[in-house]
């Protein structure tokens, strides 16, 4: 599914994130997400979550 409109983003999907360290390579990271950070309906780069684990990502794929 599309981390690119908000509305498919919950709070507690599995998903995968690229890190703010990682955006040159498109490395993802799985995670859980904990809060979602961005306010707009959709956003082109990804909706912007806080994972379980704290870290904080663009939404790339929603696997649930």
């Amino acid at each position: 599914m599309d981390g690119t409109k908000r509305a498919n983003v919950k709070i507690g999907a599995e998903v995968s994130v690229v890190l703010k360290e990682h955006q040159r390579t498109n490395t993802l990271t799985q995670g859980v997400v904990e809060k979602l950070l961005t306010n707009s309906a959709n956003h082109p780069h990804g909706i912007k979550v806080r994972l379980e684990d704290g870290q904080v990502g663009r939404v790339k794929v929603i696997h649930s």
